[in-house]
């Protein structure tokens, strides 16, 4: 060999060179990454580095004197055994048992999973937790292995007890008679009504009463309750309206339409006044530092607009109150303006004029006027 001399006797004559690369090759990459040991060597084959090394470094002397064999662990075979201990593969515990025959409606009810013939909450539902976190570790001595083997003896009787209890729901058809009724009325795609803020916190209040009654007569109580605040606010909502003169129905959408209308005046009425002050403060301020020259007259204009706007609106809702209604000749025109803007006939605004004035006087409170 050109390259130096070979340490192994063989037909293909690896030199010493390559040897050293080869055996960097495999601390660097791995064992098992030849194309990354060919790349390293340049001079040799993916399949002639994995064949080099197993034939002399694993299988041959220097395997021998390197490589200690492994003994094989015993392995148990648990799928044996019968009475109380038996494995968790034994033939006692993977008996078919009698598959629920249930629909699918049913089956989400009591959270049934067919496929796997389980539910998503079982007998002792916690069991698992005995042995989820256990691990054989190399330096446990025999207490330790026993105390571990005690518990998986613990986790298979709970697991036997657990599946002595399914059976015997299977046998008496337990499962099938506590299964609620299939309800017979089709279920819409609109049948399901979105609940809003105070329906879902009305919801978590009524879920510790879910415990004592079924899933039908739940809901039927959330309807209800439901159904009892609305009726409590309507009422609310009718003695306001009582209160405010209104006794007929259908005087209410009016009533609802002027009481917009005059809160919209008032509100308009409240940024003009605003906005009046503060032009008059700034108009003060520049006359003050004797910068104003002419006079704006654009805030006049806007004001007499707006005070224009509110005739015209007055005008309108004047029409409101008519000559045939009783008592329209006894009230004076402000008056009456103040009856169509309340929403109140001439002969009711009488009759409380004069109940005021009565108690008024029975107080001996005298109110002059200018």
């Amino acid at each position: 060999n050109d390259q130096g001399p070979c340490v192994f006797e063989d037909n293909e004559r690896w030199s010493l060179a390559e040897e050293n690369m080869l055996l960097d090759a495999v601390e660097q990459y791995g064992f098992g990454n030849w194309n990354g040991a060919a790349a390293h060597i340049e001079s040799r084959t993916a399949s002639e580095c994995e064949e080099h090394y197993r034939h002399f470094y694993i299988n041959g002397i220097i395997g021998d004197a390197t490589l200690q064999e492994v003994p094989r662990p015993q392995i148990t075979d648990h799928s044996n055994g019968n009475g109380v201990l038996a494995g968790p593969l034994s033939p006692s515990l993977t008996l078919a048992i009698t598959p629920l025959e249930i629909g699918t409606q049913q089956q989400q009810e009591l959270g049934y999973m067919p496929l796997r013939d389980d539910f998503e909450r079982e007998h002792d539902n916690e069991a698992e937790t005995l042995v989820s976190s256990l691990s054989i570790n190399h330096d446990d001595d025999e207490l330790d292995t026993a105390i571990k083997l005690a518990q998986v003896s613990k986790y298979r009787l709970r697991l036997q007890e657990r599946e002595r209890r399914k059976r015997l729901a299977r046998e008496y058809g337990l499962t099938v008679a506590g299964a609620p009724p299939i309800s017979k009325t089709p279920k819409t795609p609109h049948s399901k009504k979105k609940t809003g803020k105070n329906g879902r916190e009305l919801q978590e209040r009524l879920k510790p009463f879910s415990q004592f009654h079924s899933l039908a007569e739940h809901q039927m109580l959330f309807e209800n309750v439901k159904r009892e605040r609305e009726i409590k606010a309507r009422i609310k909502e009718l003695v306001r309206l009582r209160k405010n003169g209104i006794t007929k129905l259908a005087d209410e959408e009016v009533y609802e339409e002027e009481k917009f209308k005059r809160d919209k005046r008032k509100e308009n009425k409240k940024k003009l006044a605003m906005s009046a002050i503060s032009k008059r403060n700034s108009q003060v301020s520049k006359k003050a530092e004797g910068k104003l020259e002419k006079t704006d007259t654009s805030f006049v204009e806007s004001e007499e607009k707006a005070i224009v706007k509110d005739e015209e609106c007055s005008v309108e809702t004047y029409k409101g109150v008519n000559y045939s209604m009783p008592g329209f000749e006894l009230v004076s025109e402000n008056e009456k303006k103040l009856c169509n803007s309340m929403g109140m006939s001439p002969a009711n605004y009488i009759t409380i004029k004069t109940c005021i004035i009565k108690s008024h006087s029975m107080s001996q409170v005298v109110f002059l006027q200018d």
